[in-house]
């Protein structure tokens, strides 16, 4: 996301907002009555990485604070981003990594994170062939790999990690970047690759089928970060105080429900929103997430995950400066609704 990427996203901001107004997907509660107040969300993808968030909308607990939530599937970083910037959106779900490239370029009205929802990658490593466990890292070395897209958060964690390991994924191996996110997948599949990043449920459905073995998390590997938050402009946040109160209120009750319950009850909830899915992938899917904890259980973005997300883009050679915590960085919201908030 460096250079003309970032650059464009204002010129490509007209584009985009017209495609999202084509996509978008209401809180599935009913219609919005006099009583509501409309929250425009853009997500980054949809995901089961994002669990909390449809329970919140499946069960109710937005229209229990008194908004109405208007999903849209922005599809991308960049694209998310120029639509937050453009007013297409009022909050995004994106990985906080794109509020730290806005600052760099500089904004009169930065992007600042004030709930965080996912705090550890979501990827995982899959071999094209079986593999002794647990795994060793070093049988990477001169292997093809198929990595995911440069200045994204994925990518970033994903170096982070091979590095950790004594990798340079530069000199060390094939690393192969130029294939779009949605062809990823698909490319491993025809015969890319021995070893490939992959999100949920894709890494899974794989497992499944035969066509690849998930050997490492890099998740776990490269440790609590806030890699998905949602944030908004600081003119919105000043603007909307007992909104986005509202809205990070109903976050906390759907994190603290996914806490307390089983993966199967989970994925029962958040199912309608993934129709093409299998239900025992969609179960199998949030029971690995949970079991690695990628799931946050308060909106809270702490110094220390911070830091490491900056550690994790500075190595990636991503980083120009570093942005202190307080800078983009509102807690009010989260550490208020923390503190409230019941099950």
């Amino acid at each position: 996301m460096k250079g003309s990427r970032r650059k464009g996203w204002m010129a490509a901001a007209t584009a985009v907002v017209l495609a999202a107004a084509m996509l978008v997907i209401g809180c599935t509660n009913g219609n919005s009555d006099g009583g509501l107040t409309k929250v425009r969300v853009g997500e980054v993808t949809r995901s089961i990485f994002y669990a909390p968030q449809y329970v919140a909308l499946e069960r109710g607990y937005f229209k229990e604070q008194g908004l109405e939530v208007e999903l849209t599937t922005t599809f991308g970083g960049d694209k998310t981003m120029t639509t937050l910037l453009s007013g297409g959106i009022d909050v995004a779900l994106v990985g906080s990594e794109t509020s730290i490239y806005v600052h760099q370029q500089g904004s009169d009205d930065p992007v600042i994170n004030f709930a965080q929802l996912t705090q550890t990658d979501g990827t995982f490593l899959v071999s094209r062939q079986p593999v002794a466990e647990p795994f060793d890292w070093s049988k990477l070395k001169g292997s093809v790999f198929l990595g995911q897209r440069k200045g994204g958060m994925p990518q970033m964690a994903g170096e982070f990690t091979l590095k950790k390991h004594g990798i340079d994924p530069q000199q060390d191996l094939q690393l192969i970047q130029n294939i779009d996110y949605a062809n990823i997948a698909a490319s491993f599949a025809s015969g890319t690759g021995e070893y490939v990043q992959l999100f949920e449920p894709q890494a899974t459905v794989f497992q499944n089928q035969g066509k690849g073995y998930i050997v490492a998390s890099f998740g776990v590997e490269s440790g609590k970060l806030p890699y998905t938050v949602y944030m908004a402009k600081k003119s919105y946040l000043s603007g909307n105080t007992d909104t986005v109160q509202k809205f990070t209120n109903a976050l906390q009750k759907a994190q603290l429900w996914v806490q307390q319950s089983s993966a199967a009850d989970i994925a029962s909830v958040i199912a309608p929103f993934f129709p093409d899915t299998d239900m025992a992938v969609i179960r199998d899917v949030v029971d690995r997430y949970k079991t690695q904890g990628s799931y946050a259980t308060d909106g809270i973005v702490d110094e220390a995950e911070w830091n490491n997300l900056q550690d994790v883009m500075e190595k990636a050679g991503e980083l120009k400066r570093r942005s202190e915590h307080g800078v983009l960085v509102d807690n009010r919201f989260a550490e208020m609704a923390k503190s409230t908030v019941q099950p």
